[in-house]
């Protein structure tokens, strides 16, 4: 039987959880399909890239959470609205993180990031 919606999207909490927050490879990549596409272009393919990334984090960003605000699931997809902050006290950044899943690992992912201004137009926040 294949994940549900909502293993697919316990998995991407848990990858928020186990591989940025805490910055645990070993758990993370427990979640991580055997060929993992990364379409940041700033992270290198494979589970390698995602060590890589997850080694600068821990070195330049002791500190870094992602709070998760929103999480949705279409099929193999799941799609997070995360409020990403690098150091404490500051604005941060306002992210849309999209996975492609199969057979309940992380395989594909995509993102879209946009830092939180001190001032707006309008009294809606970007949460």
């Amino acid at each position: 039987m294949p994940p549900s919606l909502e293993d697919n999207k316990q998995t991407v909490l848990d990858f928020y959880e186990v591989g940025l927050n805490q910055r645990d490879f070993e758990a993370a990549s427990k979640l991580i399909g055997p060929c993992y596409v990364q379409h940041n272009p700033l992270i290198a393919d494979g589970i390698e890239g995602f060590r890589d990334f997850l080694g600068y984090l821990a070195t330049e960003f002791p500190q870094l959470r992602a709070e998760v605000k929103r999480v949705f699931a279409d099929g193999d997809y799941v799609i997070g609205h995360v409020h990403g902050i690098r150091v404490p006290g500051q604005r941060g950044t306002a992210i849309v993180d999209i996975f492609r899943l199969e057979d309940g690992k992380i395989v594909e992912h995509w993102d879209v990031m946009q830092p939180i201004p001190e001032d707006a137009a309008n009294q809606n926040g970007m949460f």
